[in-house]
């Protein structure tokens, strides 16, 4: 293997922000945005605010805008609410407050989560951007979350790189 093809120490430390929707879960019971958080620094990367907030569209866009435009903050990682209930409607409140969407994010993590179990294609889940602020959607289950991490965290921090304006 040669040294060319490894250009990991060139990106830079993502730095998180992580919103988790649910009407019935306190931070305390967060266990899939705590799961995250623990993914993130495994990785010696940073998450600097994890909130809880309701399945409401208005607040959960008004959430991801916040953190999303915050200058430290690279991505977004919203938990949950991206499912077929009515009450789920995260990607809705992500498309409210995005520029463009990322859609080889969510198809990555429905094709890897589709290995597990075939209820991955039933995910409404998107990536988006928002300046220069990636916002990712996962799920709301912890066992889930932790898959459709492994199935993207890989390109992120190159993702942040592009967004920063660097090249490939």
């Amino acid at each position: 293997m040669t040294e060319h093809h490894h250009h990991h120490h060139e990106d830079p430390k993502p730095v998180f922000a992580i919103i988790t929707c649910s009407d019935t879960r306190s931070k305390k019971e967060d266990t899939a945005g705590a799961a995250l958080e623990e993914l993130i620094a495994a990785k010696g990367w940073s998450c600097i605010e994890r909130v809880v907030v309701t399945d409401d569209r208005p607040v959960i866009a008004a959430e991801i805008a916040r953190l999303a435009d915050m200058d430290e903050v690279d991505i977004v990682l919203t938990c949950g609410g991206s499912g077929l209930s009515l009450r789920d409607v995260t990607p809705e409140a992500t498309r409210d407050v995005c520029d463009r969407e990322v859609p080889g994010i969510a198809e990555a993590m429905r094709a890897y989560s589709m290995q597990f179990t075939n209820r991955a294609m039933l995910s409404r889940a998107i990536a988006a951007q928002r300046g220069r602020t990636l916002v990712i959607n996962l799920p709301g289950s912890e066992k889930a979350a932790r898959e459709n991490w492994a199935g993207i965290e890989g390109a992120l921090a190159h993702a942040v790189s592009m967004m920063a304006g660097g090249g490939h």
